[in-house]
């Protein structure tokens, strides 16, 4: 080890990480390899990228031929013998409101740090020693700064509460009496909420963990309109405490709780917390949540490790994204667009400054995690401690079984990142997720004038035909929509006696129900089904009965089948576990459109505009899936931007009581309604103006598309929209475009076999866990629980599958 020359000549560059500033010190950002592996990672000391020492892929060795940067910290880490236990009577600090409690890296771990130089050697990094005071304290902040995985982590777990005018305004009225130490309808001693308004105590709703609730606090609001209550055992001497406002059906800030408690007697100064917030009880309820691991007969299911067998850790609430990422890299498009064996061709000439911030990076990173092999191992036993009268931290008996898992990290931040659900720890639809994931492949591959037909997301593609058929003149129209899946409607019809089921920490909690089974063939039956709608006929000159229909155009190579298992309560989408009987091979045939037949009299152009509006797909299916009615769906989607089914849904709560709601959409003849050819066609003038900016000639036509022709508030949607390249904002002759553009091919037979399923264990799919399992090249079947890899067999495995909220079929 030697002193290197070249820290001098870096030294200006050199400086600790700022607290605001990523460092990738936990794992190199092009592979999984980090602290725990042979060569550990290392740092780079300029910008604090992470890469890995390993010979065969040496990725911190491309970031120095990249960027020049050649000076660089090499960090390993050695699990320490287990620390002496706490004592049990030592009284533990109440879990914070959004943190989870883990020892320390000084406490698990001991580091061995060393400084490498690739100019001393450019192959391999010499090993180098400094005296210079800038190298240590770099070193030092490195260290002590918080991981970028960290760094994503806490900022996702955040949640920031709002007030409301209910508590603002708050008006109180005198209580009758002493506040109860019980619910006042029942015999309740926890879970109790105090009355703001009355000062009445009744139980809340069930929640996380088993914790009971009869839902006398919302009976109580629903008979006086009392809509702000407080729980009690959350309230903290500084004020703080669980507030909900049955109103807005939300929790909320009470920023004079002080006040409103002393109204009734009560001294925050006096109060001690007792009890878990919601939001600790969610946290601790979807970390410990968890499918069984046992078969039929009881015993454990047995693990396997290799190649496509690798498991994805849970940062907390990711179970949704790693039962996509599973499913989607056992297809062989996403196996021959990202093939492990090709992601050094693309690290080599990517242009991205931080591998962390590029897309394509992270997917080769995804896919070499999982299909390469290497990660895919039992979980290393854990030493045992140093003090003999400890129980052993590991025996032969509780030494792991299973693997420890890859880390997604990286990639759930960088897709995650400005999306208004996906960058929180929040439990997320694994469908929204997926179609987010498909949107944001897409835009990247758009980015970078790569051919739309060559990327892995093609294989979802397909068209559906819509046929709207006037009842008096018979006169029809025809419309073929752009999808990546369908959503099938599932018809409930109960059995047997009612369960009690979990709680899931806000919404009403009612007994599950028991349903009978309903084939596969009637939900896609369904689907096709004429329905009936009034309907303006231009050609009739009046409101008439018309006859709607929708079959598909064309088949995708990988056909993604959403199950709509849902009903509203209380305003809440509840999951019904409906089974479902599902064939493992599916034949179409029967589903394609035939399009226009001879003698058919085709309506004018005004007519399918003022009928079928070109809603968004995807939204509009996620309404649906909530048990929204089809025309309060589509109003929502129109006032709200047709793209957004969250804010169409927000819409929806806040319109519920229109008188109109549910009346017949008006018609908009000759007037387009979908998100990108809402406003009149942009001058030249007004377009040039934008692109000077440096937005493209796509991105400023629809933004003066989508605000009328306003520039002013088209640069506002332009920064408003930062991902939105306007790929739609040149609208197509209808007449032009040809069949096959909307994906897909219309070939027969269109045989399909299952390939994989994601189930999904919980009340509402916004909490509880998510699972994927799916079909290997040999014909069994694997279950992925998140870093749980094993075989699944038997009964156990069929009835997953017949209660799979996802099913993914490939085309053979």
């Amino acid at each position: 080890m030697s002193s290197c020359p070249h820290i001098g000549e870096f030294a200006s560059q050199i400086a600790p990480p700022r607290s605001n500033q990523q460092v990738h010190k936990e794992e190199c950002t092009l592979c999984f390899d980090g602290q725990d592996s042979p060569e550990g990672v290392l740092v780079c000391l300029q910008c604090f990228n992470g890469g890995c020492l390993n010979p065969s892929r040496a990725h911190a060795r491309l970031h120095y031929a990249r960027t020049s940067h050649p000076l660089g910290l090499n960090i390993k880490r050695h699990r320490k013998a287990a620390a002496k236990r706490r004592d049990s009577t030592t009284e533990e600090p109440p879990m914070k409101k959004l943190a989870i409690v883990v020892p320390s890296d000084e406490e698990l771990w001991e580091f061995e740090l060393s400084l490498r130089c690739f100019k001393c050697d450019e192959v391999h990094g010499a090993i180098v020693t400094s005296d210079d005071v800038k190298i240590e304290e770099t070193v030092d902040g490195i260290m002590k700064s918080m991981a970028s995985a960290q760094q994503s982590e806490v900022k996702a777990w955040e949640e920031e509460l709002e007030m409301c005018e209910h508590t603002l305004m708050l008006q109180q009225e005198n209580a009758s009496n002493e506040i109860s130490p019980h619910c006042s309808q029942c015999d309740l001693t926890s879970n109790l909420w105090l009355c703001l308004t009355c000062g009445t105590v009744n139980c809340g709703r069930q929640q996380f963990g088993g914790i009971g609730g009869n839902g006398h606090a919302l009976q109580h609001f629903s008979a006086t309109g009392h809509g702000v209550g407080v729980k009690l055992g959350t309230i903290t001497p500084e004020g703080g405490g669980d507030v909900y406002c049955y109103t807005c059906d939300d929790s909320r800030i009470d920023p004079d709780l002080p006040r409103h408690l002393e109204h009734f007697g009560m001294s925050v100064v006096d109060m001690r917390k007792t009890d878990k917030s919601m939001t600790e009880l969610q946290i601790e309820h979807n970390l410990k949540f968890d499918f069984s691991m046992t078969g039929d007969d009881g015993k454990e299911l047995e693990p396997v490790f290799g190649p496509g067998l690798t498991g994805l850790k849970n940062l907390g609430n990711s179970c949704y994204m790693a039962s996509v990422l599973q499913s989607i890299f056992a297809l062989p498009a996403f196996q021959e667009r990202y093939p492990p064996s090709r992601a050094q061709e693309h690290f080599e000439i990517c242009t991205s400054s931080q591998p962390s911030d590029c897309l394509e990076c992270q997917m080769f990173k995804i896919s070499d995690g999982l299909l390469s092999g290497r990660y895919s191992h039992p979980a290393q036993a854990h030493p045992p401690p140093s003090s003999s009268t400890e129980t052993p931290f590991q025996t032969e008996e509780n030494k792991p079984k299973f693997q420890e898992g890859v880390r997604p990290a990286m990639f759930k931040a960088l897709v995650g990142k400005g999306h208004e659900e996906f960058s929180t720890m929040r439990q997320q639809d694994s469908e929204e997720f997926l179609q987010h994931l498909i949107k944001c492949l897409r835009q990247d591959a758009k980015r970078r004038g790569f051919n739309q037909t060559e990327e892995a997301t093609e294989t979802f593609r397909f068209g559906m035909e819509q046929r709207l058929q006037c009842g008096e003149c018979k006169g029809v129209s025809y419309r073929t929509d752009q999808t990546d899946s369908i959503s099938l409607p599932v018809p409930a019809k109960e059995k047997g006696e009612l369960i009690i089921g979990e709680g899931d920490g806000g919404s009403a909690m009612p007994k599950q129900k028991q349903y009978e089974p309903v084939a596969f063939d009637t939900c896609l039956d369904m689907l096709v089904e004429p329905e009936a709608l009034e309907y303006s006929c231009p050609q009739c000159q009046k409101k008439v009965i018309a006859e709607k229909q929708q079959k598909f155009k064309t088949f995708p190579q990988t056909l993604v089948v959403h199950m709509k298992k849902f009903q509203l309560v209380n305003w809440m989408p509840t999951k019904l576990d409906i089974p479902v009987t599902v064939n493992d091979d599916l034949n179409m045939d029967r589903y394609l459109s035939v399009g226009k037949q001879d003698g058919e009299v085709e309506l004018g152009e005004t007519s399918q505009d003022s009928a079928l509006p070109e809603f968004d797909v995807a939204a509009l299916s996620q309404l649906e899936a909530m048990g929204f009615p089809l025309i309060r769906c589509q109003k929502a989607l129109l006032a709200t931007g047709n793209s957004d089914a969250e804010a169409a849904m927000n819409w929806l709560f806040q319109h519920m009581e229109d008188p109109d709601i549910d009346a017949p959409l008006q018609s908009t003849a000759g007037a387009a309604v979908s998100s990108g050819s809402a406003g009149p066609e942009p001058s030249a003038e007004q377009v040039s103006m934008l692109a000077d900016m440096g937005f493209t000639h796509a991105q400023a036509k629809k933004a003066l598309r989508e605000t009328d022709g306003n520039a002013e508030r088209a640069v506002e949607w332009l920064f408003s929209h930062p991902d939105d390249m306007g790929e739609d904002s040149i609208p197509q002759d209808a007449e032009t475009v040809a069949p096959q553009s909307v994906g897909g091919s219309a070939d027969l037979p269109a045989n399909y076999r299952l390939k994989a399923f994601i189930s999904h264990k919980g009340p509402s799919v916004h909490s509880g866990h998510y699972v994927a399992t799916i079909r290997q090249n040999n014909g069994s079947w694997i279950l992925f629980n998140d870093e749980k890899v094993v075989k699944a067999e038997g009964e156990g495995n069929d009835m997953m599958k017949s209660l799979a909220y996802l099913y993914i079929y490939q085309r053979v």
